[in-house]
C-alpha cells in the first residue's frame, strides 16, 4: 500500500502498482487450489479473484475464459515436476544414484503436491481434452522420457541395467508407484488405517519404491550383489 497526499493535506492508501507477472502468477497459484478441489465445473472464479484480491475482468484479460485458465494451471502443474526432475541434473550422477534420485524425487514430489494429483484425476475425467488443446504439454513431458532414456542408456553400456528396458514404460512404472499414494490415500487409508501414511511409513514408501524399480532395471550380476548387502 502506498500514501498519497490530498488537497486537504490528508494522507489517503491506495494500492500499490502491482508487477503484472506477480499478478498472473497469484492467479494460477490459487486457481490450481480452486480447480483441484472443486474441478473444473466446481470451481468459481469469483473465488479465485477474491483470494487475489483482483477481479474476474482482470482473470479474463491474463487468461481469456475460465477454461483457458483451467489449461494454463494443467500446463503450469507440469511444468512444475519437470523442471524438478531438469534440477536434478542426473547425467551428472553415474546410473544407479541417477535413477534411485530420479524415482525418489518423483514420489516425494507428487506426496508434497497432491494439488498435481487431482488436477491429472480432474483431465482424465474430462478425457485429457484440454490437454489435446495444448501446445506444450506434450513438449514438456517429452522431456522426462528422454530423461530416463539418457539414464538408461548409461547403465546398458556399462552393463549395470540390463537389455530391453523401455524409457517410457519405466516412466508409466515410476508414475504408477507414486501416483496411487496420493490419489487413493482416502479410501486406502479408511480401509486399512493411516499408518502407510505417517512421516515415517512415506519414507518407508519412497525408498522402497525405489528398490522395486532399481531390482527391475538391475543387471542379474549387480542385482545378486545388491541383494547380498541389503
Amino acid at each position: 500500500m502506498t500514501k498519497t497526499a490530498t488537497s486537504k493535506g490528508t494522507a489517503e492508501t491506495r494500492p500499490a502498482k502491482r508487477d503484472p507477472e506477480g499478478v498472473r502468477r497469484d492467479i494460477l497459484s490459487v486457481a490450481m487450489e480452486e480447480f483441484s478441489q472443486n474441478g473444473l465445473s466446481g470451481a468459481r472464479i469469483d473465488e479465485i479473484a477474491a483470494r487475489t484480491r483482483t477481479s474476474k475482468r482482470m482473470i479474463y484479460y491474463y487468461f481469456t475464459d475460465k477454461e483457458s485458465l483451467y489449461q494454463h494451471v494443467l500446463e503450469e502443474a507440469y511444468a512444475k515436476v519437470r523442471g524438478g526432475e531438469s534440477d536434478l541434473s542426473l547425467d551428472e550422477l553415474e546410473p544407479v544414484a541417477a535413477l534411485e534420485k530420479l524415482c525418489r524425487f518423483t514420489f516425494d514430489h507428487h506426496r508434497r503436491n497432491p494439488a498435481f494429483i487431482r488436477m491429472v484425476m480432474i483431465e482424465n475425467i474430462h478425457h485429457g481434452r484440454h490437454m489435446q488443446s495444448s501446445g506444450t504439454i506434450r513438449e514438456l513431458n517429452r522431456t522426462a522420457i528422454e530423461a530416463l532414456e539418457s539414464v538408461l542408456v548409461r547403465g546398458q553400456q556399462s552393463g549395470i541395467f540390463r537389455q530391453g528396458i523401455d524409457a517410457l514404460e519405466l516412466h508409466w512404472q515410476i508414475s504408477a508407484l507414486s501416483f496411487f499414494n496420493v490419489s487413493n490415500v482416502a479410501t486406502f487409508s479408511f480401509i486399512f488405517g493411516d499408518s502407510l501414511f505417517t512421516d515415517d511409513g512415506q519414507e518407508t514408501l519412497s525408498r522402497h519404491a525405489s528398490d522395486m524399480v532399481l531390482r527391475y532395471v538391475l543387471a542379474p550380476a549387480h542385482l545378486t550383489k545388491i541383494v547380498k548387502d541389503a
